[in-house]
């Protein structure tokens, strides 16, 4: 099903750095607790991520990528998710996030 160009344009994906990592043992698929700085116009977010098959938390700290953060939260066990992290899902389900090729301001939009 084909999307309008104003449907797209609803969408608001934005550039940020992952400035905490953490296990999140309660997920039903093995998954981080990322805390990610999105810049002075949208801020600090939390996301829920399956991306422990290709990266070390370590690995992943101070890493920018990008994340729709108009998404409404989502409630996954304790945890709140406030904003969905994108990435090329392989057919393993393994998770390649995308990212700026050069370090850029946080909060830049994605367009």
């Amino acid at each position: 099903m084909d999307l309008t160009w104003n449907e797209f344009e609803r969408t608001d994906m934005r550039v940020g750095t992952i400035i905490d990592v953490n296990n999140f043992p309660e997920a039903r698929k093995p998954a981080y607790q990322l805390t990610i700085d999105f810049g002075l116009e949208i801020g600090i977010r939390k996301s829920s991520a399956q991306i422990t098959k290709r990266y070390l938390k370590e690995d992943l700290l101070n890493r920018q990528i990008v994340a729709v953060v108009n998404f409404p939260k989502k409630q996954i066990g304790k945890f709140m998710s406030e904003c969905l992290v994108l990435g090329a899902v392989g057919e393993e389900g393994d998770v390649i996030l995308l990212a700026p090729d050069f370090k850029i301001e946080n909060g830049l939009r994605i367009g």
